[in-house]
């Protein structure tokens, strides 16, 4: 089955303009089986598609809820939490990657690098004080993105080679342009984020590739350092603030599952 495993839709960031509706019938034209919304800490394209997804025009297309959550300490990560499943906790950036393994593991998700090798400010291979044993206790790497340049990408194959992951693809798509880019081949089948899920635990054949796009100037503005300044101090800086409110909640979680078992 054929995805895209990385997609940013209109209503859950604020820089698409590709509204989730949109997304699913461009892809069924292309003949892929589905796609994953990845919007930035936000669960509103997730829930655009809860809202339509019982539409019978849409019954040949499975949508994953994800997200590509902004830690402190590693950048960009991809969230894939059972259906359903959509903790207020991840609304707001900047927890450490160490506890959003903890808290996506707990919830029986899985969770990987977006572009690790990509711009620094929001790679995690990018972040000088990133502790790669981290690597060891994560699911898969995104070994392929269209936005990131062929040698980061080559590099994030190796990362995922070295560390005995699935890869993964995605086209990072903001605009309809790039839909299509990329590809997610998994040699299993997928209806749902559970079966997703059990698919990269199980480490199901799965082969990632796709196009890449030209630079930018978005993209050049985020190499720049101004760019990557701006991005730390606000990532976080509204970590810190809100890192009390959020180590509350984190506990009540983990003890609430502990509780159940």
């Amino acid at each position: 089955m054929r995805f895209d495993l990385h997609c940013h839709t209109k209503e859950g960031s604020i820089d698409s303009k590709v509204p989730v509706e949109e997304y699913a019938y461009r892809f069924m034209r292309l003949g892929y089986d589905g796609f994953m919304i990845a919007d930035h800490n936000s669960w509103r394209g997730c829930k655009a598609w809860d809202a339509v997804c019982d539409d019978p025009a849409y019954e040949n297309i499975t949508v994953i809820r994800g997200m590509e959550y902004d830690t402190k300490d590693c950048g960009h990560i991809l969230v894939i939490l059972p259906d359903g499943v959509y903790p207020s906790i991840l609304r707001v950036r900047g927890m450490a990657c160490r506890r959003l393994i903890t808290l996506v593991h707990l919830l029986g998700g899985v969770l990987g690098p977006a572009h690790p090798y990509g711009i620094a400010s929001s790679s995690m291979m990018g972040f000088k004080k990133m502790n790669p044993r981290l690597l060891h206790h994560m699911d898969f790497v995104e070994v392929f993105n269209t936005c990131e340049s062929p040698e980061s990408n080559r590099l994030a194959r190796g990362l995922a080679k070295r560390y005995r992951l699935p890869g993964i693809a995605g086209s990072d798509s903001h605009v309809t342009d790039y839909i299509g880019m990329a590809f997610t081949d998994i040699h299993h089948t997928i209806h749902c984020n559970e079966d997703l899920i059990h698919a990269i635990k199980l480490h199901a054949t799965i082969e990632a590739g796709g196009r890449h796009r030209t630079m930018t100037k978005k993209a050049k503005y985020k190499e720049h350092w101004v760019g990557q300044t701006a991005y730390r101090l606000y990532n976080r800086g509204l970590g810190k603030l809100m890192s009390p409110r959020r180590s509350i909640k984190h506990y009540r979680l983990k003890k609430d599952h502990q509780e159940l078992r």
